[in-house]
């Protein structure tokens, strides 16, 4: 069906946007600190997406898709990088909310260390293909950032948002990856797999997530009355 790509875009986003008026979390008050992050978020990674639509690196079944394209990409990717990362941040809303109990600083920068230090080795020895070369060492600079140099008071938070972003993650991105909407180029990615889901995704949903809960971090405290 030449609907399905938007049409999970649309599930994905429909319930974050009804929810975000509920009563207790009034998340609707903090939409105009997403949009800023989003924004330049969604063009860094748009500019990847398309780098890697040339390269091959993936590409996008014509039969799940409209066929209005920007530059390569279906209208339905880019919506993508809208209707994504505005679930995920409110996942990371609600739990910061719902959820006051918070994972201990030492973990958080023990948690930080690992990915860190994998990042290293799949760089070492995956450093010949694209998609791994290029999302871990997006992911090792956004690490050692956040975790040294800026020193993210929030990290522990958004690895809590990180494994429940998982959930619809698994759901959504399986469907992709099945039917399947988006293909992937084995030679240019490590070629394991969860599923059907590369082993790559998790980590670019990594980097894609912090990003955003990063900058609505800061566009929300440079908001804040002094």
């Amino acid at each position: 069906m030449r609907y399905t790509y938007l049409l999970i875009n649309t599930l994905t986003v429909f319930f974050p946007v009804v929810l975000s008026f509920d009563k207790k979390v009034h998340f609707y008050k903090t939409w105009k600190f997403i949009w800023p992050g989003m924004g330049i978020t969604g063009l860094f990674f748009l500019f990847w997406d398309v780098l890697f639509t040339v390269k091959g690196v993936w590409s996008f079944n014509p039969h799940y898709i409209i066929g209005i394209t920007f530059f390569g990409l279906p209208l339905e990717e880019i919506l993508f990088f809208l209707t994504v990362p505005f679930a995920c941040v409110f996942i990371y809303a609600c739990l910061n909310y719902y959820i006051k109990w918070q994972i201990d600083n030492r973990l958080t920068r023990m948690i930080s260390n690992l990915i860190i230090m994998l990042c290293i080795l799949v760089l070492i020895f995956h450093y010949d293909r694209i998609y791994p070369a290029i999302a871990f060492s997006l992911l090792l600079v956004l690490m050692l950032l956040l975790q040294y140099v800026f020193k993210a008071s929030w990290l522990n938070r958004y690895y809590m948002a990180y494994l429940v972003a998982l959930i619809p993650f698994y759901m959504v991105n399986g469907i992709l990856t099945s039917i399947p909407v988006v293909m992937y180029n084995n030679n240019e990615n490590m070629g394991k797999r969860i599923g059907t889901i590369p082993i790559e995704d998790h980590f670019y949903l990594m980097a894609l997530l912090v990003m955003n809960i990063g900058f609505f971090e800061y566009f929300k405290a440079k908001n804040k009355p002094l």
